[in-house]
């Protein structure tokens, strides 16, 4: 191989590992998700919670993100639709017995990418 031939590959090296950290920051962006960072309420709770609060780790699109709040009897306890500010989805409840609540969530990132879960909290329990 001539020197010219070997410095140029050099070079080529060197500009390729400087671009690889740029590279992995993009296409970690690209696959970017509204994950579920925090909710309220938590576990056990008393009194009774007067609403659902969801904070997510990306901005929420309006349209296809909901919420649910559901008693050990499937039915809804959720009143109104949710309100969505930037990163957080929050519901209104109706007034809660002591039981067993599940919370099912589905949402869609302001980058479109789709997500959902549920988890559960319990009153006066």
């Amino acid at each position: 191989m001539s020197r010219l031939t070997s410095r140029a590959l050099a070079v080529a090296f060197v500009a390729a590992v400087l671009a690889l950290p740029s590279l992995l920051l993009a296409s970690r962006a690209a696959y970017a998700h509204a994950h579920l960072q925090r909710s309220e309420p938590r576990e056990g709770v008393d009194p009774a919670p007067q609403q659902v609060s969801l904070w997510f780790t990306e901005g929420l699109e309006k349209v296809f993100t909901t919420v649910e709040v559901r008693d050990a009897q499937s039915a809804r306890v959720d009143q109104g639709d949710p309100k969505i500010s930037g990163a957080t989805m929050s519901v209104e409840l109706k007034p809660l017995p002591p039981g067993t609540y599940k919370v099912i969530w589905r949402a869609l990132s302001v980058d479109t990418h789709k997500s959902d879960g549920t988890f559960s909290f319990q009153v006066g329990q």
